[in-house]
């Protein structure tokens, strides 16, 4: 498991964290997390201190690799989470779509970029998914027989490259919920690759097939700008190039 340190001041942390590494803990969990890896860091530096240690302001799957931010004191914390939907001002992901033969000629239709706008809802598992029937359609019931609760999500999306076994996309997301990403993109049929709770039927890369790629905010306290990437592993576009089929950049469709 990989992690670096992007960034760091007296609030603020911005790092890079490798699939198969939680976020932070759950009750219980005593193996590595990247909050951990970070407050260890600190306390090699000697920075860490009581007043001074990273809290939680937003979280990627465990699957999930790429840039995150924490803040690095409590009043930090409430301050970030607060103006977190003005303060970050461009989240993008990059992700690879397992694309099943029979639905080649979906994807093919499916536009170049678009926003998918499906409320979800939670299994028993909180795992996410768009409910059949229409989401949010007036009557939809719960296994329990009561109406379903579901919450807002939204996923803009770009095609990046199109090919007839795997595609690229990048997202951006106005709702940060809980496997959005994940859950609207198998909704169209189109799960990330080595996705097997949302059926994914190859592993091409031995992961999952979901990176965070760029993270820009406003320091609220400097008012700078800030701008990190880490690239998605190379082979991943690759992957997508040399399959048969189309791709598309820029909002053009060519043949390979």
């Amino acid at each position: 498991m990989k992690f670096n340190i992007l960034f760091q001041d007296q609030n603020i942390a911005v790092i890079c964290k490798s699939e198969n590494l939680l976020s932070v803990p759950y009750p219980g969990f005593r193996g590595k997390t990247a909050l951990g890896l970070l407050e260890e860091n600190m306390r090699k530096r000697g920075t860490y201190s009581s007043k001074h240690r990273p809290f939680a302001v937003h979280r990627l799957d465990r699957e999930t690799s790429g840039v995150m931010m924490f803040a690095l004191n409590e009043r930090a914390q409430k301050i970030i989470m607060d103006s977190w939907q003005t303060m970050v001002t461009e989240r993008l992901y990059r992700a690879v779509a397992e694309v099943p033969r029979a639905k080649a000629a979906a994807l093919n239709a499916l536009a170049d970029s678009g926003t998918i706008d499906s409320p979800l809802a939670y299994n028993a598992y909180n795992q996410a998914y768009v409910p059949k029937g229409g989401a949010g359609e007036k009557g939809l019931k719960g296994q329990n027989g009561g109406k379903l609760k579901t919450i807002p999500a939204r996923t803009h999306y770009k095609i990046i490259a199109r090919g007839k076994d795997l595609a690229m996309f990048e997202l951006s997301l106005d709702t940060g919920r809980k496997n959005q990403i994940r859950a609207h993109l198998a909704s169209l049929g189109f799960p990330l690759a080595g996705d097997k709770n949302y059926r994914a039927r190859t592993n091409p890369f031995g992961r999952l097939a979901l990176h965070a790629r760029t993270l820009e905010y406003t320091d609220p306290w400097t008012k700078e700008r800030r701008r990190f990437e880490s690239p998605e592993p190379p082979e991943w576009l690759a992957a997508c190039n040399n399959s048969a089929g189309k791709a598309a950049r820029g909002g053009h469709a060519y043949t390979l």
